[in-house]
């Protein structure tokens, strides 16, 4: 039933206006559709909107992440534009300039990841992560 189905996040925001222009400003991304209360936005492998919400983000788990490329690169820019990485060191989990090595990855996608985090103007925890391949 649901394994046919497309899969779309969905995002908490205060401030609808707010969360408009850190997604242009600081992501280059605009929202291809919008309604009261609500923004879309799709990216190359799936979309998320931006809701409205009188609701407390808890910003303690990724809520959202993209798979790029080159992490390097992409934190370079996304920096660039004045996005701030979250800095961590954790038991097993430890950033240096931002990003993390981390051990292991689901078979299809490699040996590992790397991995990055930042917030959002509303306190969503947003990630970035690279697949180590063999």
């Amino acid at each position: 039933m649901l394994g046919n189905a497309t899969v779309a996040t969905r995002l908490p925001a205060k401030d609808l206006n707010r969360a408009r222009a850190f997604y242009s400003e600081k992501l280059g991304l605009e929202p291809i559709e919008e309604r009261v209360g609500g923004l879309r936005y799709v990216c190359a492998g799936g979309e998320f909107a931006i809701f409205l919400s009188a609701g407390t983000q808890s910003g303690t788990h990724t809520q959202m992440g993209w798979e790029v490329e080159d992490i390097e690169a992409t934190v370079r820019e996304l920096r660039a534009r004045g996005v701030e990485f979250e800095e961590y060191d954790l038991p097993g989990l430890k950033t240096v300039d931002g990003i993390a090595e981390i051990t292991g990855n689901y078979p299809s996608k490699g040996i590992g990841e790397r991995g990055a985090w930042f917030r959002d103007s509303e306190g969503n925890l947003l990630g970035i992560g690279q697949p180590v391949r063999t």
